[in-house]
């Protein structure tokens, strides 16, 4: 019995890295955010209205907050899934709700961080909001 159980567990610890779906990974590294605004502010004026934007500080290379509409917000990561660890690609708000990529031309949908175009085949990587009027919550 005991070397039954002993196959048994090392058929586990030999197979379950394997069904590991390293496939889904984003290509974007993980930063940990979290961050609270008053979308009310003055300071934040720019998300005052319906497809407003605002650059921020935070995540791997920035992030990006969209207002999709009047009660919600979409935030992303501002580097490129295509080459996430060259510096010069970022993420820029073209004209909203699309977005480019300043160095491989990649284009982005901002109301769910689709590719529009590539060559980047991963969608921009998304941070969860949480809103409660006027505060809005950005983290993962």
């Amino acid at each position: 019995m005991n070397r039954r159980i002993a196959r048994i567990v090392l058929l586990l610890f030999v197979l379950v890295p394997f069904s590991c779906d390293k496939e889904n990974e984003h290509p974007v590294p993980f930063r940990y955010v979290d961050f609270t605004i008053n979308v009310q502010s003055t300071m934040h004026i720019e998300l005052n209205t319906i497809n407003g934007f605002a650059y921020y500080t935070g995540g791997y290379r920035g992030i990006i907050i969209y207002r999709a509409s009047e009660d919600e917000f979409m935030a992303f990561d501002r580097a490129c899934p295509y080459h996430p660890f060259e510096e010069h690609a970022l993420i820029r708000v073209f004209d909203p709700p699309i977005a480019v990529d300043t160095l491989c031309g990649s284009r982005f949908l901002l109301l769910d961080g689709s590719v529009i175009s590539g060559p980047a085949t991963h969608p921009l990587k998304r941070y969860q909001t949480y809103y409660n009027p006027p505060y809005l919550q950005v983290t993962n």
